[in-house]
């Protein structure tokens, strides 16, 4: 994605000088650039005290990040120097924003547990970046398991590390203390471990949508978006739910699908 900065010609002691680039090349970036505002604004906010923007700012920093590469590939602008940008981003997008929103909202009340809880999380996300870019450049790979992430992916470490966020918005009674800090602390961890786990989880890039099942999958897709929009802490809070039970399914199906590839797969491919 971005662009592909070649052209370049001497320019006296200041280095080279790049030629005239095509708007088209240079909107990738620039998606990815807001991305990284948004997110450094999460945590401004969050340290201010307002938790609803920052998470707001935090979930649209992920969606930003989510689509600069989409947008470079429909527009034909990829390039090495836009990948590099992308995954600076993702680690401040998916890693570092969202656990220092949560610090600050919680984990510090359990003092260094938290802050630990923390550190592991924004880790285990470049971790599981470099992770990523590593095996999205191998070949050899069977092409059926490219339908399948190594481990949770790192957008939705991001929405599911906000869970006590959400639950917090929900005005269930729930208020942050010292207990709920370290039992937010252990779920962190725990998302932690599955961003950087073995764990196969479908990602549905190669899944086929049958023409007669367009218009109502269409209908949910926009209902969901509603519903976000209406009831965003609810949908959300719903969404992790969801986001976690389908987890034993997807394992589940990456098992069979390796018995009918008769491949044998790895007791480290499944945990």
């Amino acid at each position: 994605m971005g662009a592909p900065f070649k052209k370049f010609e001497a320019h006296g002691s200041g280095g080279p000088r790049i030629h005239e680039i095509p708007m088209r090349m240079v909107l990738p970036n620039l998606v990815t650039v807001l991305a990284i505002c948004a997110g450094l604004s999460g945590i401004r906010f969050g340290f201010e005290g307002r938790f609803e923007p920052a998470v707001v700012m935090v979930l649209l920093a992920a969606f930003l990040d989510g689509i600069d590469g989409r947008l470079a590939r429909m527009l034909k602008a990829t390039s090495k120097f836009g990948a590099q940008m992308d995954s600076l981003a993702d680690i401040v997008n998916f890693g570092v924003a969202p656990a220092l929103v949560l610090y600050a909202f919680l984990l510090d009340q359990a003092g260094s547990p938290g802050w630990i809880a923390a550190l592991l999380f924004t880790i285990a996300c470049g971790l599981r970046l470099a992770r990523f870019n590593v095996l999205d450049e191998e070949t050899d790979r069977p092409q059926w398991q490219t339908e399948y992430f190594v481990g949770v992916p790192a957008p939705a470490g991001a929405v599911l590390v906000m869970l006590p966020l959400y639950l917090y918005f929900l005005r269930l009674g729930l208020e942050p203390s010292r207990p709920a800090a370290f039992v937010a602390a252990g779920f962190t961890v725990l998302v932690a471990f599955l961003l950087v786990s073995r764990l196969p989880v479908y990602s549905g890039k190669s899944l086929k949508v049958p023409g007669d099942k367009v218009l109502p999958i269409i209908l949910g897709v926009v209902l969901y978006i509603l519903l976000l929009m209406t009831y965003p802490w609810y949908t959300l809070t719903a969404s992790v739910a969801g986001y976690l039970l389908f987890l034993p399914f997807s394992v589940r199906a990456y098992s069979r699908r390796a018995k009918r590839e008769g491949e044998k797969v790895p007791p480290s491919d499944i945990g």
